[in-house]
């Protein structure tokens, strides 16, 4: 597909933090093939398979992870880029990265390291993925980090629109590689974005229903479902209901992004090239106005009836309390971190605190619930809620 004047172009990217210079063939690969690929090939990736998305460490194999959420999204983004003219894997490395500094346990993770991080900068799951790829990873001999372009990294830390108030994390990165946080990001990042929120959107609908904290009837008191529902019915009026269930899923993500490709191509009429995406002062990349208020009411809903459900907000806690505890027991014995962490464990503040919770949000579900045991003597209970 011929690529679109407003797309990033690999072949002009603004490069990459460190000068790279290996011997041997590099192979046909573009700059953002590589970025795709360095992401994929990652530590920090891989243990994705073992953090919560939605249900805390579950039994089910049939739950969706952190790894499998951010396939879904890469695969829903790349369709979407397609059919503008974007960059594809611009588009897949955003969307399979930015989830990369999401802690243990979820969102119910990042809190307890908010709390505990309050007097050494804070902790935000976004700037850490940054921080991550940027800096911890270390695979090459020659630098920190994965050294990703600056297109990746720009779309990583924007690709929810301009960052007035970077935190620590975010803020190191940008001062030695500037990333422009006051622009709107690539229609890529913006893609990936939308992508993000089609899939969760969709994909913790089947999650919920199969774990028994929805129910069908429940859902349907949204417009934009019941529509679809009924439709599915006429369609398929003798197909078992468990089917019908997952055609009702692939037909809600059908129609958001049929609605987001609409509304985007109109916005973008008239645009030149990427610099007058960033410089637009307003996303490019959007749902239409009804599409967008249907997504609002299907969020509200999702909060109240499984995000806020109480046996989330039960597991939750607990999975909090294991993160508060370990903080604790790694700030007052570091000899309690394992070798290769204790040897670069720094010794004055905020940086001792800072890499404390690096160690902990690189952690599994599994791996932070065997370190409460091994430190602990006993592995918290009733951390699994299905």
């Amino acid at each position: 597909m011929t690529r679109a004047p407003y797309a990033a172009d690999p072949a002009k990217s603004r490069g990459r933090e460190f000068p790279e210079e290996r011997e041997g063939t590099r192979g046909p690969r573009s700059e953002f093939q590589r970025d795709r690929d360095r992401i994929v090939h990652s530590i920090a990736f891989r243990r994705l398979r073992s953090k919560t998305q939605v249900f805390v460490a579950p039994d089910g194999d049939h739950y969706r992870t952190r790894l499998t959420h951010s396939i879904e999204v890469a695969q829903i983004g790349r369709v979407i880029a397609r059919e503008l003219g974007l960059d594809e894997d611009l588009t897949e490395a955003l969307c399979l990265g930015h989830d990369i500094g999401h802690p243990p346990f979820g969102h119910a993770g990042e809190t307890a390291l908010e709390e505990a991080m309050v007097q050494a900068g804070g902790y935000d799951h976004n700037a850490q993925g940054i921080r991550t790829l940027a800096r911890l990873e270390g695979p090459y001999c020659d630098h920190d980090g994965l050294n990703l372009t600056w297109e990746t990294l720009e779309g990583l830390a924007k690709h929810n629109g301009p960052v007035a108030a970077p935190n620590w994390a975010l803020a190191e990165i940008d001062a030695a590689f500037p990333l422009e946080l006051d622009t709107w990001p690539s229609l890529e990042a913006q893609v990936a974005a939308l992508a993000d929120d089609i899939a969760y959107d969709n994909h913790d609908i089947d999650d919920g229903l199969r774990a028994g904290f929805l129910e069908l009837d429940d859902l349907l008191t949204l417009d934009l479902l019941a529509d679809q529902w009924r439709a599915v019915e006429q369609r398929f009026p003798h197909a078992p209901h468990e089917r019908k269930l997952r055609e009702l899923i692939r037909t809600q993500i059908g129609l958001m992004v049929n609605d987001l490709l609409t509304e985007t191509r109109s916005r973008v009429d008239g645009v030149g090239n990427v610099d007058d995406v960033r410089s637009a002062g307003k996303p490019l990349a959007a749902f239409s106005a009804g599409m967008a208020e249907q997504e609002r009411r299907l969020k509200k809903f999702m909060y109240d009836r499984l995000y806020y459900h109480p046996e989330q907000l039960a597991t939750a806690e607990r999975a909090r309390d294991v993160i508060s505890r370990l903080y604790a027991a790694y700030s007052q014995d570091p000899s309690t971190m394992p070798a290769d962490w204790l040897a670069k464990h720094p010794q004055g503040e905020p940086q001792r605190s800072r890499h404390i919770a690096d160690f902990i949000a690189g952690m599994t579900d599994r791996f932070a619930i065997e370190q409460v045991r091994r430190i602990y003597g006993r592995a918290p209970e009733g951390l699994s809620n299905v």
